[in-house]
């Protein structure tokens, strides 16, 4: 297959600007960010770590984030009570459901940007060793 990943997130905004600094601020994405403090950042790209990416359109009825949003951006994460606390700290609304949480797939929690945009946090679950 000649599709190797992700090469870009791209979406309208009112104030991109402020919403680049947000995420920046809060979650360490967008350009200039890394996940592995071994790459050097760029002006242009987020360095992010490689793992699973789930690619799946929803019924135009879905009810798991807004109808009025076309999408909703899902980060893999490490460490998700830690970043929850920071969240908190800056005062951003979370959303967690029980039933959101699966052994075999992970954790999650929900937040928006200042947009309102739907970003939901998951943290995988830990390899199971033999």
């Amino acid at each position: 297959m000649p599709v190797l990943g992700m090469g870009g997130l791209f979406f309208r905004a009112r104030d991109p600007d402020a919403l680049n600094n947000w995420y920046r601020q809060h979650l360490g994405v967008g350009a200039g960010c890394v996940s592995d403090p071994a790459v050097t950042p760029d002006e242009w790209s987020w360095a992010t770590q490689g793992g699973p990416m789930v690619f799946a359109p929803f019924k135009a009825e879905t009810d798991y984030f807004a109808t009025d949003k076309a999408f909703m951006i899902n980060f893999r994460v490490s460490g998700l009570d830690a970043l929850l606390d920071g969240l908190r700290a800056a005062d951003i609304a979370i959303i967690t459901k029980a039933e959101w949480d699966d052994p075999d797939v992970g954790r999650f929690a929900r937040i928006h940007d200042p947009e309102g945009n739907a970003i939901e946090l998951w943290e995988p679950p830990a390899p199971k060793t033999l």
